[in-house]
């Protein structure tokens, strides 16, 4: 079993030659900037503030990896389609991402989060068909839950279904939907 609590960051990447290359599992926190990524990492691992949480978008400017428990790894990547970044800084971020999610692992699952109320951006859209495409595992996490009427709510979840094998609403207010994405994390670990 997986101590989610015997967690810790260890690696802060802002280059390729940095990633580890250990044979551990990852799971893979994509999404655009301030989708959550920072809050679903919190409160799968029961803490208040291991990863960073910020109102503006674009803080996460580095790929972080969290050691969980010695036999997995989180990894946390910079958000997409942050707009007040210069260019040259999103062109790093963006090859940084790239050099990463290139490298199609069997030991990758990639949570791919996308914000519920907003529904699928566009980068969000080009993220899944670069997945598919690539034969990368993932599972889309649909973020802010608690923000939506029951109507749209079952809208928005009929039409990120139609994406997806798999779509988790989660919502990091009442933590509806961390359950079943521990369990996807658990059964994925095992292998």
């Amino acid at each position: 079993m997986i101590n989610l609590r015997n967690s810790d960051i260890k690696i802060t990447a802002g280059l390729r030659s940095q990633f580890p290359n250990d044979q551990r599992p990852q799971i893979v926190f994509s999404g655009r900037s301030n989708v959550g990524k920072s809050s679903l990492i919190n409160a799968l691992l029961d803490r208040k503030s291991l990863a960073r949480v910020s109102s503006a978008p674009g803080k996460t400017i580095t790929v972080n990896f969290y050691d969980i428990d010695g036999k997995i790894w989180f990894v946390d990547l910079p958000g997409y389609g942050f707009a007040k970044r210069a260019p040259e800084d999103k062109a790093r971020w963006s090859a940084l991402t790239e050099g990463f999610i290139t490298d199609v692992r069997d030991d990758r699952l990639v949570l791919q989060l996308i914000d519920m109320k907003v529904g699928p951006t566009n980068d969000d859209l080009m993220m899944l068909d670069w997945l598919k495409n690539a034969g990368q595992r993932f599972v889309v996490v649909a973020t802010k839950s608690d923000k939506l009427n029951k109507t749209d709510y079952a809208k928005q979840l009929k039409s990120l279904s139609s994406l997806a094998d798999t779509v988790i609403p989660f919502s990091a207010l009442s933590k509806a939907g961390r359950d079943e994405i521990r369990d996807v994390i658990f059964n994925f670990a095992k292998g």
